[in-house]
């Protein structure tokens, strides 16, 4: 029995635990993101998931969780080496979890077990999947879900057959082969079960494709992705951020396939070995690839700095909102191009595809930007203070990791310490700051009381 004087005690107690509750949906994503990470560091420093004596140390394991759950794909250690087939099983169920949404996850684990929903459940699932409602959260995780299982195992089964019959790998490995690069590749990871990643397969249209196909349609986001299984055939019908992200991606696809493809194709280091058809797939790979995943067929150690460079335009753009990419995103990239195209031509109002931009989405994609271009320049000289490589190669990598996309020159392990933090709080930036920064803006809007005086300052 409880004394009566303990009550208030409790009660207090109790009040003070929901004041220090997360209560805005960014905070719970942030949180459910971080507890998903501690946990898979914990497992990956077990002695069992780790080849040989001991386990993993803190850095390795912290590092290797954030990469996986951030869906980035850098790693400190050889993937196929380093870990035991428990440590990739741990590995692919944080991409799995990362790539669908800590917050969705647990939503819809919590929709099949109970079959209901609370209200903060419903809030936070709805600002992780960008849902246009609270009512429909339900069917949208559902769709997430059948989405993701069928695109995975589609890209499983053409690998695993690919594996087995032309490579000689068993029924059972190439069947686990092919189920972890699916996963990877969906969910824009990038992890790989060869050390060299997929180099030895740069001319094998049946492994670089089906991989391509996956990374292309989990960069689009489900909203897309929903919004094609119903209106496919009406394009007039389509949403502005379909519109934008289907647009955008094709372009920046055209773009970076013909650009890598030219600066390297005499570069006997990358594509100039290869036959002419074998460097047009490499080149096509590798543009889709900077759509934030991080699997590659050639050596990046050795691309001319200007192809860098325009990768990292690339990777810093990312693809489309709500799905497994990362980066900016397409369609913060597309307003900032028709705020500028409206400067330009002297319009008066933002207007895209026949409609009217609100003036409170101008001002979250520039915060967005002007807060990652921060972001990637403070890790830049970080790196550059604490290392000996290049900025081509530094940028390269910070942009990788911000972009959650994976790629590298081969310097993430020869960085110090405090230089891998810095990377795992700019992949950890990277996945859930667009996401929970345009959440809490979209958020925070305020009633205006008054107005100011207008005063124009000089520009430029």
């Amino acid at each position: 029995m409880v004394a009566t004087g303990a009550r208030p005690l409790l009660r207090g107690a109790a009040a003070r635990a929901a004041q220090l509750a997360p209560r805005h949906p960014a905070q719970v994503i942030v949180l459910g993101f971080a507890g998903a990470v501690l946990v898979g560091t914990l497992l990956l420093m077990l002695p069992t998931s780790k080849v040989g004596a001991g386990g993993a140390t803190f850095l390795e394991a912290l590092f290797t969780a954030t990469s996986a759950v951030c869906v980035t794909g850098l790693i400190v250690v050889d993937t196929p080496v380093y870990w035991t087939g428990g440590g990739h099983a741990i590995i692919l169920a944080l991409i799995q979890l990362g790539g669908f949404g800590i917050m969705s996850f647990a939503s819809l684990l919590g929709l099949l077990l109970a079959r209901r929903m609370g209200l903060r459940s419903r809030v936070s699932a709805a600002a992780e999947t960008r849902s246009v409602g609270f009512g429909d959260v339900r069917n949208v995780l559902l769709g997430v879900l059948r989405i993701t299982l069928v695109v995975e195992f589609v890209t499983a089964v053409v690998l695993a057959v690919r594996f087995a019959l032309r490579y000689g790998y068993s029924p059972a490995e190439a069947v686990w082969l092919g189920v972890f690069h699916s996963v990877s590749a969906f969910n824009n990871a990038g992890f790989a079960l060869f050390s060299d990643n997929l180099i030895g397969y740069v001319g094998d249209p049946w492994i670089c494709l089906p991989v391509c196909a996956a990374v292309i349609i989990g960069g689009l986001g489900f909203p897309v992705l929903f919004e094609l299984r119903r209106h496919v055939r009406y394009p007039r019908r389509w949403h502005t951020t379909t519109k934008l992200v289907l647009g955008g991606t094709v372009i920046l696809l055209v773009v970076g396939t013909v650009f890598i493809t030219a600066v390297e194709w005499s570069n006997p280091a990358t594509l100039g070995a290869l036959r002419p058809e074998d460097r047009l797939l490499a080149g096509f790979f590798q543009s889709t690839m900077t759509r934030t995943a991080g699997f590659n067929s050639v050596d990046f150690a050795q691309l001319n700095p200007v192809t860098l460079l325009a990768m990292d335009v690339l990777m810093f753009i990312g693809g489309g909102p709500a799905g497994t990419a990362g980066g900016l995103k397409i369609t913060t990239f597309g307003v900032l191009f028709f705020i500028l195209y409206t400067e330009i031509s002297g319009g008066t109002a933002v207007n895209v595809f026949g409609k009217r931009l609100p003036r409170s989405t101008h001002r979250q994609a520039i915060s967005i930007v002007l807060l990652a271009v921060g972001l990637v320049i403070t890790a830049t000289m970080f790196l550059m203070l604490t290392t000996d490589f290049g900025l081509d190669r530094v940028l390269f990598e910070v942009v990788s990791a911000f972009a959650t996309v994976g790629l590298s020159t081969g310097i993430t392990a020869a960085i110090p310490p405090a230089g891998q933090v810095v990377l795992i709080l700019v992949m950890f930036a990277g996945r859930l700051g667009p996401v929970t920064l345009a959440s809490a803006l979209a958020l925070r809007s305020k009633p205006l009381y008054f107005e100011y005086p207008k005063e124009r300052p000089l520009i430029g």
